[in-house]
């Protein structure tokens, strides 16, 4: 973050300047409409605005996510808590995880009521662990880290127009996960008899999800004056089984923001979102052992988190309808299926060039 946000004040500084040059009437012949940051959700959102015919936009969001510590339903859990949670005799527990991931995105709309999108993904994930020595027992007996790096799901999608009066608005989006990802990434473990062995990793652990998932929903925007406001809801359905013989179970979210614009480059935001997911559906065989992230029981649950956010958009010359946009989320409410590590934080950045 050290290293990004002095680029993201040189931005800002250098989208003001322009903005005050496109205002100051030394060339009135050349003054374009302002370009408003707040016409974008914040970041964090997708598929949030439709495009006018023949107009594109690529886009690049670098998001991570932090988790450390474990949680069953409301409660937190020590490891020794952990450890005998269900009876089940856990003897290796997951302490922490990171998940990097780099998105991009492109946006082409063939008319002014129908958007196409195409987003693709890499992902970076990390998994440290505790592993237990003998039978149920407490006594440590070492540390590991497991690692998965590689090409996410390919999503393509349409945003369709449903109705606008004024400044109100209202699409529907649609979009199809094909499955590119891998489902069958493996890493070294660390035994509770103290070997070292290869196994194929947990299901948080994959890159993909092995079944094609739609996913429906509709999104509103509203605007008056500086301030602006929005809401989606987002259905993604997953009817089959993958090949390894399971699915990662429907999810439902439903997210809502507002923005003030202090001036049509800059904006600042606040949103609240919400979801919850149903446990994995059935079970990969390949993936079995006694820690909590190997039982398809311990996934899914319901979370909220709020976000707070910036948009920035370039007024003129060279830096005309350049965005950048940045999030930061912390969790409010947490009531997990079974024993998981718990989200503590994620951030978004992101840029975003229309032509």
């Amino acid at each position: 973050m050290k290293q990004i946000t002095p680029f993201l004040y040189a931005v800002f500084a250098i989208s003001i300047t322009s903005e005050a040059m496109a205002h100051d009437g030394s060339h009135p012949d050349t003054v374009a409409p302002p370009v408003r940051a707040a016409s974008h959700a914040p970041i964090g959102v997708m598929g949030d605005h439709m495009h006018k015919t023949g107009e594109w936009m690529v886009s690049y969001r670098y998001m991570q996510g932090g988790m450390e510590g474990l949680r069953e339903g409301n409660d937190g859990r020590d490891p020794v808590q952990a450890l005998q949670t269900g009876g089940n005799n856990y003897q290796i527990l997951p302490t922490s995880m990171t998940m990097k991931m780099h998105m991009w995105g492109a946006m082409y709309a063939p008319t002014d009521t129908v958007t196409l999108t195409l987003m693709g993904a890499y992902l970076d994930k990390e998994m440290s662990h505790t592993t237990y020595a003998g039978m149920a027992g407490s006594a440590i007996g070492g540390e590991f880290t497991t690692h998965s790096r590689g090409w996410g799901d390919l999503k393509v999608g349409a945003l369709t127009h449903l109705w606008k009066e004024g400044e109100h608005a209202l699409h529907a989006n649609m979009t199809l996960s094909i499955p590119t990802g891998s489902i069958t990434e493996q890493d070294t473990v660390l035994m509770p008899n103290g070997q070292q062995a290869s196994r194929r990793m947990p299901y948080g652990m994959q890159l993909g999800s092995g079944t094609w998932d739609p996913t429906i929903g509709a999104t509103y925007n509203g605007r008056s004056d500086a301030w602006s406001w929005g809401a989606q809801y987002l259905a993604t359905l997953r009817p089959g089984r993958n090949d390894e013989g399971y699915n990662l179970g429907n999810r439902h979210a439903v997210t809502a923001w507002s923005a003030y614009s202090f001036e049509p480059g800059l904006s600042l935001s606040a949103r609240l979102a919400a979801h919850t997911q149903q446990q994995i559906s059935g079970a990969d065989r390949q993936i079995a052992g006694p820690v909590p992230t190997a039982d398809p029981r311990n996934y899914g649950g319901e979370q909220a988190d709020v976000f707070l956010g910036a948009n920035i958009a370039g007024q003129s010359g060279l830096l005309r309808n350049h965005r950048l946009g940045v999030e930061v989320g912390l969790p409010v409410y947490r009531n997990l299926n079974g024993l998981q590590l718990e989200r503590d934080w994620s951030v978004t950045i992101g840029y975003q060039y229309s032509f």
